[in-house]
């Protein structure tokens, strides 16, 4: 092959693309061949994020078509509106379940794949009226604990941890009801949008409030109770993580916080291991708790030794003096 471009600009010569596939193909084939035991989706297809981007952004407006859904809807064709998007989005998530369940069931005949699927699809769709009176209680908690919020429309179009627990309802159940791949990447694209990190399997109660949100961090099996309020950068991580005889990761088993009813985390805490944060609880800010702490516990940090000096006079004197030789006293000059 001529070295240069083509009449398209595709530069050529190189590469050699025959030998280049070859060896992909090679590196793919040793992959599969060591990971027989967890093998890749590849050959029937694999759960789309961008379609589920889609999905969710629609599953969005269908709960909340006023306020999350395209400008045309209003209140007189909402309900059309809900009907014809839920038709759907049922389906086409129905069909990103069907691929999940393609390897999860490998070796069942393709009917008892179909079956399962239509077990999960019909059972989330049958908890949709219930996971929105949950976001309810999620938004009105948002404009209860935030002053800056001034109403519960804002709260819903403008703070990411609404789009966060939006998500992670909506995966949590999908996660509960036997479909954690779609439920991870479900989860996935609102991390990716938002910052806040909720593994779907994570339980969460009702009036959750997380405020700022960037960099919270929530495990799998995290419990957290009603009415918590967390702030941006808090933590409910594992302190530890068992290997089995072999040296892998045992999987799923309880190594996240239980965090009770009523509890306050302040910015930038760190909460981990199977450890209890009892009711009414205050956690202050940049914490570092591993051992658990009774109801109504105030824990916060030692003060830091600090000491304040004027940096005005060290490095810019002639702001002090500016200051001084104002007309008014208020330093217009500086």
């Amino acid at each position: 092959m001529a070295h240069g471009q083509d009449d398209d600009g595709i530069v050529e010569g190189y590469w050699d693309i025959d030998a280049l596939t070859a060896a992909l193909g090679a590196a793919r084939s040793r992959w599969r061949q060591a990971q027989q035991h967890h093998a890749e989706y590849g050959a029937e297809g694999f759960p789309s994020r961008d379609n589920l981007t889609k999905i969710m952004q629609s599953l969005c407006g269908a709960l909340f078509p006023l306020r999350l859904g395209p400008s045309f809807v209003r209140l007189h064709n909402e309900d059309a509106y809900v009907a014809e998007t839920l038709q759907t989005v049922l389906s086409r998530l129905y069909g990103q379940i069907r691929l999940e369940l393609i390897y999860a069931l490998k070796g069942e005949p393709a009917d008892a794949v179909d079956r399962e699927a239509a077990r999960i699809i019909a059972a989330f769709a049958r908890s949709l009226p219930a996971l929105r009176t949950l976001l309810d209680t999620d938004v009105e908690a948002a404009f209860l604990g935030d002053p800056a919020a001034r109403s519960v429309d804002e709260v819903l179009i403008c703070y990411p941890s609404m789009l966060a627990i939006i998500h992670h309802r909506l995966a949590h159940r999908l996660h509960e009801l036997g479909a954690p791949l779609v439920a991870r990447i479900m989860s996935e694209i609102a991390h990716g949008k938002t910052g806040i990190d909720i593994h779907p399997g994570a339980t969460i109660g009702q009036s959750f409030f997380i405020d700022h949100g960037t960099g919270v961090v929530i495990g799998e099996t995290a419990i957290v109770g009603d009415r918590v309020r967390l702030y941006q950068g808090v933590t409910l991580g594992a302190r530890s993580f068992p290997a089995d005889e072999k040296g892998a990761l045992e999987k799923a088993l309880p190594r996240h916080p239980i965090i009770e009813d009523d509890v306050v985390i302040y910015a930038g805490a760190t909460i981990l291991g199977r450890i209890i944060v009892g009711s009414r609880s205050v956690i202050g800010g940049n914490v570092w708790l591993t051992d658990s702490v009774p109801a109504d516990s105030n824990v916060r940090q030692a003060k830091a030794q600090y000491e304040v000096t004027s940096r005005a006079h060290v490095s810019a004197p002639h702001r002090v003096h500016a200051m001084l030789e104002s007309t008014d006293g208020v330093g217009e000059n500086i």
